[in-house]
């Protein structure tokens, strides 16, 4: 199966880092005691990495840096893509190579596959409900610290689409801003005055008295924040096609359908990256 176009690829340091950092923590200051108390140096294994259930599949390098990186003695292929939809019992890949050193890699490259794995699928469950509307489903920085760019980039695999990675990406003025600012337009303009040409600027509003206010500023990306439908529904037919318009809070997914018919243009939830259970993928090993 294809891959979405838009999922690009993990760079190389980004995945490394991020498996040596894993290794670390796991093999503390002596390393896989088990495998070193009961298997012989010299003995061999052979693996297959399958799935147990459907989903769609995202982690693949960071399953093949961990094996590379274990040794060189240990040779991981896979069978599938990042971004591909699988059913249970497909196999994604296999490994093969020192024993002791493919069962010490096994759970550093399973934490990784299934996690991403889950996101891609929670991902893709949101895609398809809003599939004919026109709206994008988009990511939040609700992540967890330390993995934001690996959980963003499995959101791609899933078929959505990455909102701000850090906050000097662009300029998302909300509700404390605006309350220190002082009003919407105000806080709209300030950062009109400060940012780059390159810089873009969406801002948050509560209700339609606002969202006419920054129109009014010349505001071109606009969030509205906890509205339900039918308040949707009046500020898409207020903005007139003026701004972009992103709807955000409380958004599951029973209810994302029903978001994405009022016309807003893109939908970002936390459900994605916050609430996605791990897909299930195991590693079935036979020792020689």
């Amino acid at each position: 199966m294809s891959q979405p176009l838009h999922i690009g690829d993990l760079p190389a340091l980004l995945v490394e880092a991020a498996v040596r950092t894993a290794f670390a923590e796991d093999f503390g200051l002596a390393g896989d005691l088990t495998s070193q108390a009961t298997l012989r140096k010299d003995a061999s294994a052979t693996a297959t990495l399958s799935t147990r259930e459907a989903g769609v599949i995202a982690g693949l390098p960071l399953v093949a840096a961990a094996f590379r990186m274990i040794g060189e003695s240990v040779t991981f292929e896979a069978s599938r893509r990042d971004g591909d939809r699988v059913a249970a019992g497909d196999v994604v890949g296999h490994v093969w190579g020192n024993a002791r050193q493919v069962m010490s890699a096994e759970r550093t490259a399973l934490n990784f596959i299934n996690h991403l794995s889950g996101i891609a699928t929670l991902t893709r469950k949101f895609v398809d409900a809003v599939e004919g509307t026109g709206a994008r489903i988009c990511d939040t920085r609700k992540t967890t610290p330390g993995l934001r760019a690996l959980q963003k980039y499995a959101v791609r695999c899933g078929g959505g689409w990455n909102h701000r990675f850090a906050l000097d990406d662009a300029i998302l003025i909300k509700d404390n801003h605006i309350a220190v600012a002082g009003s919407a337009a105000a806080a709209y303009r300030t950062a009109r005055e400060f940012a780059g040409h390159l810089v873009a600027i969406e801002i948050e509003v509560t209700s339609l008295r606002e969202l006419e206010e920054v129109l009014e500023a010349g505001a071109t990306i606009v969030l509205l924040d906890n509205m339900d439908n039918d308040t949707l529904r009046q500020a898409v037919a207020l903005n007139k096609g003026r701004a972009r318009l992103e709807a955000s809070g409380g958004v599951k997914l029973d209810r994302v359908r029903s978001i994405a018919e009022t016309g807003v243009d893109y939908i970002s939830t936390s459900q994605i990256t916050m609430a996605a259970p791990p897909l299930d993928l195991g590693l079935d090993v036979s020792i020689s």
